[in-house]
């Protein structure tokens, strides 16, 4: 559960971070858990009074909305939420002299330790982007005589963080140079290549925090005498669970060196989500009646109590909506995709229904999944696998037995 709830926190984050304010009118309001409510109302009272202060009645206007606005939002907590809130509020129009007031309140996944009140340009986010930080870090390292790449695993993503062209010429010796001559000259060439390689990878991985391990790859032998060699930090050295041949190298390589690490990386998450997905698909190509997927249909067999694991897109956004005719008046409810909405016209007169309620699914579902002691498991859209998940409908289910 917490794991959907962060990767929604991100993508708040996200959004929040591409928000500026043309004045500084954006406050935020951090409060921490067990903190009073009722200090914090106080404290946002006298904000009140010290924004008459403001010269440009603009921007006093929108401040003063925006702090009037927090407080009629904390009236709807009885007391501090379990891990603290988090608000937001402020004019986000990109127009001079158009308000458009927004407010956003976060009941974060983990505690909130920071107490801070701020009235500026852009929203404070740096002690939510902690909660969310990825703490499952790998280094990745895929190498032969003519190139490396140097990569990061982070949680499910893998990227490229260098990539290094070597200057190592072939095994064949050129013009009058005798074949041991050349074989001394060229080692040396790679000698320098495998300590620049060493000593990139050694400042790149220090500067990532929580790194649990490294793993190296290769088509060939060099990956064994880059590592025999200790051409890495002595610290960063300690953290290597591996070499593993590859057939490539560059991007391509980090891939396929990931693909071929599961046991050396049986912790990660990226590696569980593999396995879960691979079961999924296989059942679903045997059509043995144990995979079902879409909303309707996975919430179904889930209600059912037929569901022994969730699947869930980090993509996916399903909601629960009121929609009203303002032509006709004709009124109903749908569970869509968010992208649908637009889609959405009236029967009766078929002009475009305006959205009246909306409640996002997630908390049903994962509340439904808790009451039959359904697992759930976030997938990322970050692999080929995850990103199939995705056009499935964002859901899906392993089942526990043949639905009739």
């Amino acid at each position: 559960m917490v794991d959907l709830k962060q990767q929604r926190l991100k993508a708040l984050i996200s959004e929040l971070e591409a928000i500026r304010g043309r004045h500084t009118e954006l406050i935020t309001v951090y409060v921490p858990a067990g903190f009073s409510l009722n200090r914090v109302s106080g404290q946002i009272r006298n904000e009140q009074s010290t924004a008459q202060n403001i010269k440009s009645k603009a921007v006093k206007k929108n401040v003063m909305a925006a702090l009037e606005k927090i407080l009629q939002h904390l009236k709807l907590y009885k007391k501090t939420p379990e891990h603290g809130l988090v608000i937001f509020c402020g004019n986000v129009s990109e127009k001079e002299g158009v308000s458009d007031l927004e407010i956003w309140a976060v009941e974060p996944p983990e505690p909130v330790k920071v107490r801070l009140y701020r009235c500026d340009q852009a929203f404070v986010l740096d002690p939510l982007k902690e909660i969310v930080r990825e703490r499952e870090v790998y280094g990745l390292i895929v190498i032969d005589k003519s190139d490396a790449e140097i990569g990061v695993l982070k949680g499910k993503k893998v990227s490229s963080l260098k990539h290094l062209d070597s200057l190592v010429p072939g095994k064949t010796a050129k013009g009058g140079w005798s074949q041991a001559r050349y074989a001394r000259v060229r080692e040396g060439i790679l000698h320098d290549f495998l300590k620049k390689v060493g000593e990139i990878a050694s400042k790149e991985f220090k500067e990532l925090r929580d790194l649990k391990g490294v793993v190296l790859g290769g088509p060939g032998a060099v990956k064994d005498e880059f590592l025999k060699g200790e051409f890495l930090d002595y610290e960063i050295q300690k953290k290597v669970l591996g070499t593993l041949d590859t057939s490539y190298t560059g991007m391509p390589g980090l891939e396929e060196l990931l693909n071929r690490a599961e046991e050396l990386l049986a912790e990660a998450s990226i590696t569980r989500e593999k396995k879960l997905l691979a079961r999924f698909f296989e059942q679903l190509k045997k059509d043995s009646g144990l995979a079902v997927y879409g909303f309707h249909e996975t919430m179904e067999a889930l209600k059912k109590g037929a569901v022994e694991m969730i699947l869930i897109s980090e993509a996916f956004d399903w909601i629960k909506v009121g929609l009203e005719c303002p032509s006709c008046k004709f009124t109903t409810g749908k569970t869509i995709r968010r992208d649908q909405l637009e889609e959405q016209k009236c029967p009766e007169c078929d002009a475009r229904l305006e959205l009246t309620e909306e409640k996002d699914m997630t908390e049903d579902i994962l509340k439904t999944s808790e009451q039959m002691g359904t697992d759930t498991e976030v997938i990322s859209i970050d692999t080929r696998e995850g990103e199939q998940l995705k056009e499935l409908g964002g859901i899906a289910g392993i089942l526990r037995y043949k639905l009739e």
